[in-house]
């Protein structure tokens, strides 16, 4: 279940996991918020999500809609062997209906942000005794919450990933996207692939950019997204007078597409972003990436190995990173490799799925 009004990593990860529960042989039903066809559902049919029910999800307290919905939780356990939210509001729907219902199943609850849970007693019930798994998408929030000291540690677990798979593979056919762009032969495309937030580090991208301008390297970079930010960062790219070395795609459909047009994919955020998809598509992809050492990145990539690590924030350190990237054919060939291999080996939404699949089997088979 999950209550987002718009397409979000929770959105994605749940319709993720729901089609690969059904690549499996399972059943699996995404239950969505109610009004949300062209926002959230359409796009979980387009990640392959064949079963999709809806609540109405009202934010805050709204008796009357939560009377409702509840009593369709409640119709809906004894169809069900477990239960799974991504939000606080169907977390606590789920564990009422369950505590009213003489059909408990087992509740799993994940979190996906970087934010303190508060040790108040309603959480204490909550994820002490109504919550039978916690699963985090980075082991940096999965210590946060035993930090919160609301669950034991063995019903705490991090699973990170979840990229397509299928979609995100190596390959190196970015003909058709250089053509469109323009880019003469030998300048390699480097991307980055966000919504335009501060905190993506769009600023510290043009201005490592701008350091390499007079070194006579020749690339091109490449902007995905849509964002608050967009506005400053292309004011940002005219006075740094990289006009002519960068582009902008805006919001694009088959991000695929994209990212196997990339010679170097960035991944440069100031602070840990929580699940970090698009880093995992990277990998998935083959890339040589070339990340911010925060968060999940820090926990699942090895400097020099599966990608370049550099300090968040620091422009100096990401263009020399870049100019080394730009400069060795050779290492981005063995760091697009390697990410490739460690990604379809344990970072896909498939393998993410296959370990959630084993803790399901476990709580469902468990006295209630």
């Amino acid at each position: 279940m999950v209550s987002c009004g718009g397409w979000s990593s929770d959105a994605y990860w749940a319709a993720r996991v729901c089609r690969e529960l059904t690549r499996a042989g399972h059943e699996a039903t995404l239950v969505c918020r109610r009004g949300t066809e062209d926002r959230v559902m359409s796009r979980a049919r387009d990640e392959g999500v064949r079963r999709i029910e809806t609540l109405s999800f009202r934010s805050g307290l709204r008796p009357a809609a939560d009377i409702r919905d509840l009593r369709t939780l409640r119709a809906w356990l004894p169809r069900t062997d477990v239960v799974h939210v991504h939000r606080g509001k169907e977390h606590w729907l789920a564990a009422i209906a369950n505590r009213l219902s003489p059909q408990r199943r087992p509740l799993v609850r994940t979190r996906h942000i970087v934010q303190p849970i508060r040790p108040h007693a309603l959480n204490r019930w909550l994820y002490g005794r109504a919550t039978d798994l916690v699963v985090t998408v980075s082991e940096a929030i999965r210590r946060q919450c035993l930090a919160a000291g609301l669950s034991p540690s063995d019903r705490v677990v991090a699973l990170p990933g979840g990229a397509d798979g299928e979609k995100f593979k190596p390959t190196h056919d970015g003909a058709a996207l250089r053509q469109e762009l323009g880019l003469a032969a030998g300048v390699l495309l480097v991307g980055l692939l966000s919504g335009f937030r501060v905190m993506k580090g769009h600023a510290m991208v043009v201005e490592a950019a701008q350091r390499l301008t007079g070194s006579g390297r020749a690339f091109h970079l490449l902007f995905v997204g849509r964002g608050p930010f967009e506005a400053a960062t292309r004011e940002g790219v005219v006075r740094a007078g990289l006009g002519d070395r960068v582009s902008f795609l805006g919001f694009v459909d088959d991000p695929a597409r994209v990212v196997e047009s990339l010679d170097i994919a960035l991944y440069p955020p100031l602070e840990s972003d929580g699940m970090s998809r698009v880093l995992f598509e990277y990998l998935a992809a083959g890339r040589a990436v070339i990340a911010s050492r925060v968060g999940v990145a820090a926990e699942v990539l090895t400097d020099d190995e599966s990608a370049l690590l550099v300090p968040a924030g620091d422009a100096p350190e990401l263009a020399r990173a870049l100019a080394t990237l730009l400069d060795d054919g050779a290492l981005r060939r063995r760091l697009g490799e390697r990410a490739a291999a460690l990604a379809h080996e344990r970072l896909t939404g498939a393998r993410v799925t296959a370990r959630l699949l084993s803790h399901y089997r476990r709580l469902a088979a468990a006295p209630r």
